[in-house]
């Protein structure tokens, strides 16, 4: 996903990979090209882990962003958010027993493991979880589960250069910086929104 094709046409982050120092463009660079090994979760909490994953950011089709490897390697070495709720157990724990709760609610409602269901029946499974708002959910606060999954998805999802081609992102500002700030204004390395009707600062409604 270069974003060739979508709402920032011929822009791609990684063009810009010149103008960042040494270590930000190993940071960077390292997210695309062959993901990293598996090492915590299980074959099955991977297989669980994508179809959440997949579900929770939309998406459904290729070509796809492979989040869990980002996902597993931060609980391998416990890069936490540095927090957690108090009636949650540590994050690696809460993956594993959320996931293995999925499994079973899958089994129950479609008689099958959660990454072996439907688009449609995960939808459902998961939609069951977030309906429940702060209630227990297995035992767990339904919400901070909700939390968990989203935080770690959305943060795995959103450190990858593909995702910023996609929102025009230009990556880092460090060494070079930005000369032209404001509503509007861009640097000559960025490229215009293609549908800017669907800027909510700049909608018809406003």
């Amino acid at each position: 996903m270069t974003g060739r094709e979508g709402r920032f046409p011929g822009f791609n982050v990684l063009d810009q990979a010149g103008h960042w120092d040494h270590v930000t463009a190993g940071v960077v660079l390292s997210r695309v090209g062959r993901p990293p090994d598996i090492r915590f979760f299980t074959p099955a909490e991977e297989a669980a882990a994508t179809a959440l994953c997949d579900r929770l950011l939309g998406q459904d089709s290729d070509p796809k962003m492979a989040v869990v490897p980002q996902l597993d390697t931060r609980l391998a070495e416990q890069q936490t958010d540095g927090w957690r709720y108090a009636d949650m157990p540590e994050d690696g724990q809460a993956w594993r027993e959320s996931l293995r709760f999925l499994d079973e609610d899958s089994q129950a409602a479609c008689s099958c493991e959660f990454a072996r269901a439907s688009v449609e029946d995960q939808r459902a499974v998961i939609q069951a979880v977030q309906d429940l708002g702060a209630k227990e959910w297995h035992g767990l606060n339904a919400a901070h589960v909700w939390s968990l999954w989203t935080r770690y998805a959305c943060t795995a999802f959103y450190a990858h250069p593909s995702a910023w081609n996609e929102i025009g992102f230009p990556g880092p500002a460090y060494p070079r910086g930005y000369k032209n700030p404001g509503v509007d204004a861009r640097e000559p390395f960025e490229v215009a929104d293609t549908i800017p009707s669907d800027d909510p600062v700049h909608g018809k409604d406003r």
